[in-house]
């Protein structure tokens, strides 16, 4: 059912170190800054030639990035996205294994503007799970 990593997301308390660490010292393709409001989040793309890196950081007082970087000063892994054919039937399949879907259930435009959803990450061994539409 599931594609290909699309990325992994890691919380930054510093965007802006964090896209020179990447840039200047790894020498990746990093992306502008990207607000990404109806998640609460400031986005930037790491390009690599088989995924990407998203680096995250809070948008907002309501962000949940900012609880997340509370409990992780330094930042740190926050999800893993992985594509699927059809947003819809999976997130139909996974519910009907038992797996639960986090807000209500309904799929939300991401930074890719494709649809996604979220998986709570206690039905993946402590990962929180997003998948996006291919």
């Amino acid at each position: 059912m599931i594609g290909r990593l699309n990325h992994v997301a890691i919380a930054v308390p510093d965007l802006d170190a964090a896209r020179a660490m990447y840039r200047d010292t790894l020498g990746a393709r990093v992306s502008a800054p990207l607000d990404q409001p109806a998640h609460g989040v400031t986005v930037v793309f790491v390009e690599l030639p088989n995924t990407k890196i998203e680096l995250l950081h809070p948008l907002g007082a309501g962000s949940p990035i900012a609880g997340f970087l509370e409990r992780n000063a330094s930042g740190g892994i926050h999800h893993l996205c992985c594509e699927v054919e059809d947003i819809l039937a999976a997130r139909d399949r996974l519910q009907a294994a038992g797996a639960r879907v986090l807000g209500d259930g309904e799929p939300k435009i991401g930074a890719h503007d494709k649809p996604v959803l979220f998986l709570h990450p206690k039905d993946f061994y402590g990962t929180l799970i997003e998948l996006e539409q291919a």
